[in-house]
């Protein structure tokens, strides 16, 4: 029998700080496969070629997005991609959290403000934060004091000029305490979750390189958090099958869980995090099977 061929689909160069890349490729190579790791814009790479594309850390597609998209679905004509392309299409978009909301997702409260609109800011007392819809390592993302309102249009404006929708939501508090936690899920079941701190320091620049995972932990789910993920997971579009997903979770000012992310492009799986576990061998055999 022939062993699979499964593209590992990364950026170029390949970012050092993808620490899930070296040891899934190792793990796949001595499960049987023939693994190659490849940039998804290397126009030498033959995709024909492979059982499996399984897209990981392409973390810089937010800044090229038709670009990407366009990638993922001559990608998805040639081979089995995972995740789907009609799910990557949708899923660089942030706009999908107004999806999910109208779902009744509980999700962060988030406003839309494309190139040749005007922003609508908060007034109340209370911090905001500012992102592009489509982005990727908290990059251009900042936030601000109901004071820094200046700071925050001219930050727009930057956005607008290079083409992208700003999104404006509350900045959550418990965040300060509770920090983020990311649920991973694999073949459809839940894998593991991790909790990190805040990401969006006080007056730190837009345009300033972030820690995008500060100070990762295990963590075990409470059953509200599941319960919200699996909602989330049950929304998207079309019921695709995927491969993978990751649902990033905030607590609301009520504290229950609302989703501030649904990560199905390019999630980071944190094996690390969590060593000694069946993570790996799972994801392992999980690919193996959809390379089959």
């Amino acid at each position: 029998m022939l062993s699979p061929r499964i593209a590992l689909v990364t950026r170029r160069p390949q970012p050092e700080y993808d620490h899930d890349l070296p040891v899934l490729a190792r793990a796949l190579g001595a499960a049987g496969a023939d693994v190659h790791v490849v940039g998804w814009d290397d126009r030498d790479v033959d995709w024909a070629g492979f059982d499996l594309a399984v897209i990981r850390s392409t973390w810089d597609y937010s800044w090229r997005t038709v670009e990407y998209v366009a990638w993922a679905e001559r990608c998805a004509r040639l081979t089995r991609l995972a995740n789907p392309a009609d799910v990557v299409r949708w899923n660089t978009d942030k706009r999908y959290l107004g999806e999910l909301a109208a779902a009744g997702v509980p999700t962060v409260p988030t406003s839309y403000c494309p190139p040749g609109t005007s922003p609508e800011l908060p007034y109340a007392e209370s911090e905001f934060v500012v992102k592009p819809s489509s982005g990727a390592g908290a990059r251009y993302a900042a936030r601000y004091r109901a004071d820094e309102r200046t700071a925050a249009l001219a930050q727009i404006e930057r956005m607008h000029e290079e083409g992208f929708t700003a999104m404006v939501q509350p900045y959550l508090r418990h965040i300060d305490v509770t920090g983020e936690r990311a649920l991973v899920y694999f073949g459809g079941q839940f894998l593991h979750a991790v909790q990190k701190g805040a990401v969006l320091e006080p007056g730190t620049a837009y345009d300033a390189v972030k820690m995008p995972h500060p100070d990762l932990r295990p963590w075990r789910p409470t059953e509200a958090e599941l319960d919200v993920a699996e909602r989330a997971l049950a929304a998207i579009p079309g019921s695709p099958e995927l491969l993978y997903a990751r649902v990033d979770l905030v607590d609301g000012p009520e504290g229950g869980p609302l989703v501030m992310e649904l990560e199905l492009v390019e999630p980071n799986l944190f094996f690390a995090v969590h060593p000694g576990s069946d993570s790996l061998s799972r994801v392992t055999e999980l690919i193996l099977k959809a390379a089959a």
